[in-house]
């Protein structure tokens, strides 16, 4: 027989260690999501995440899709086309894909940080006329050969044009998490400069930046061990 007195409230169960944000998907302690206001953004926005990524403290993929109106995150390792894909019609011609292949930004168009290039690695003429056509941005999210994988199973990519990046610094991620590559950058990073940059709004490229910042930040203060610094 229960010594509570009638009608006292029964004590809240304790917090799940393992609850996650419903919207970033991430711990409580490492939710940096509200406050976001979604950005009207006119490139709409595209993230495949491969099934099996699974860094759920430091990946930024839903995070970055939270940043945006017109932005999708769909998990899986293979689709039929773009317009399966988004639910609408699209033509794979007039989007981009960041790709994967080896060609630098910097070794095709040094003064660019964003080149689109064709099939054989070169940079396609009119650079400005073709960002210009571009609607929208297909990111792949996962390890390096993970997002290969999304790559070469899906024929409908080849397609899209071709978008390599230049950046200026290093991932923001330091020594937290190292990328293949010394041009490698996370999702979040590399939709905030592409979108910021399509679009000719900076500011996108700011608000990104600062969100993940906070990410970051919080990391290193559950893990002191982790590193110092972000390598730029």
């Amino acid at each position: 027989m229960s010594n509570e007195p009638a009608g006292a409230t029964p004590p809240a169960p304790a917090a799940d260690p393992n609850a996650e944000c419903p919207r970033c998907r991430k711990p409580p302690a490492l939710c940096v999501c509200e406050g976001i206001t979604p950005i009207d953004n006119q490139v709409a926005l595209l993230i495949l995440q491969h099934p099996q990524e699974q860094d759920r403290e430091l990946g930024t993929a839903q995070l970055t899709a939270l940043h945006f109106k017109d932005a999708q995150l769909k998990i899986g390792l293979s689709w039929p086309s773009l317009t399966k894909i988004l639910g609408r019609p699209a033509d794979p011609r007039r989007w981009a894909i960041l790709y994967l292949g080896s060609v630098r930004a910097a070794a095709v168009l040094p003064d660019r940080d964003i080149v689109i290039v064709n099939r054989k690695g070169n940079a396609v003429d009119d650079q400005d006329a073709a960002l210009r056509e571009i609607e929208g941005i297909v990111l792949l999210d996962g390890t390096w050969s993970q997002a290969k994988a999304l790559w070469w199973r899906n024929g409908w990519m080849l397609k899209c044009k071709r978008i390599v990046l230049g950046p200026k610094h290093p991932s923001r991620y330091g020594r937290l998490r190292r990328e293949p590559r010394s041009d490698g950058l996370s999702t979040l990073e590399a939709a905030a400069m592409l979108l910021a940059r399509l679009e000719d709004k900076p500011e996108i490229e700011a608000t990104l930046i600062a969100s993940f910042e906070r990410l970051l930040a919080r990391y290193r203060a559950l893990h002191p061990g982790s590193g110092a610094g972000h390598g730029r």
